[in-house]
């Protein structure tokens, strides 16, 4: 469902990705962890086809990305880390706009977003956007993206902003479209929701992979024995010594 092989992108001389690849499945959740400026971002947005590589391929659903860009936008669902919406539109103006363009104007659509709406407490579709705080913007960009039950959906730290009720219901929603086959790709600075959520979990530093696997492929990768993800994370990226650092504090 995705797949990217040999991905890099350079901004000058510096280069935020360095050939990475990736494979994933159906039905699979895909945690994308790494630091601060690890190149996380940057990934995903060559997924998406937002930013162009500087070489290498991807394929999104069996379709080369850059030949059917149309195509498979339509049936992929984005969450960024920042929710970009027209803050002149009213809720209920930006929820018919993205139906209009995704051509997801049927009843179908609209009773499941109202059932997601119902569930996220989502009850100020009349207000302007603008007035919206961050999680408000973030429930609503997701509501519009679940809506359309798309077959990839990307997300880009998709908790922040949200209630503890909310942060729950999404997972579960997560969990739920994945047992009904859809592939879902997420960065997260939580580690425990990736350690708890994701199938495989990918970590990068620096621009490369430096692990992948579940979480008893991890482990083995591991000097020591049974550690938590955050545990693991922090051995590889290199983050461990805060103890040296916090008695120096």
């Amino acid at each position: 469902m995705i797949k990217a092989i040999n991905l890099k992108k350079d901004f000058g001389d510096f280069t935020a990705v360095n050939s990475i690849n990736l494979d994933i499945k159906p039905g699979e959740i895909y945690g994308f962890l790494g630091p601060n400026g690890a190149g996380k971002t940057t990934t995903m947005r060559m997924l998406t086809g937002i930013l162009k590589p500087t070489s290498g391929s991807i394929e999104i659903i069996n379709k080369n990305l850059f030949n059917n860009e149309l195509e498979i936008k339509s049936k992929i669902g984005v969450v960024p880390d920042e929710p970009k919406m027209y803050e002149n539109l009213k809720g209920t103006e930006y929820v018919e706009f993205i139906m209009g363009i995704f051509k997801a104007n049927n009843e179908e659509t609209k009773n499941r977003f109202d059932e997601i709406c119902e569930a996220f407490n989502i009850d100020y579709l009349n207000d302007y956007i603008g007035d919206y705080s961050h999680g408000m913007k973030q429930k609503l960009m997701v509501a519009t993206v679940l809506m359309r039950k798309p077959k990839v959906i990307f997300l880009d730290e998709p908790t922040v902003g949200l209630d503890a009720r909310a942060a729950k219901i999404l997972k579960t929603l997560l969990e739920k479209y994945k047992n009904e086959g859809t592939t879902i790709f997420l960065t997260t600075h939580i580690l425990e929701i990736a350690e708890k959520m994701c199938d495989r979990i990918g970590i990068i530093k620096d621009g490369s992979i430096l692990a992948e696997g579940n979480m008893d492929e991890l482990r083995n990768m591991s000097e020591k024995e049974n550690q938590s993800l955050e545990d693991i994370f922090l051995e590889l990226t290199g983050g461990d010594e805060f103890g040296d650092i916090i008695k120096e504090l």
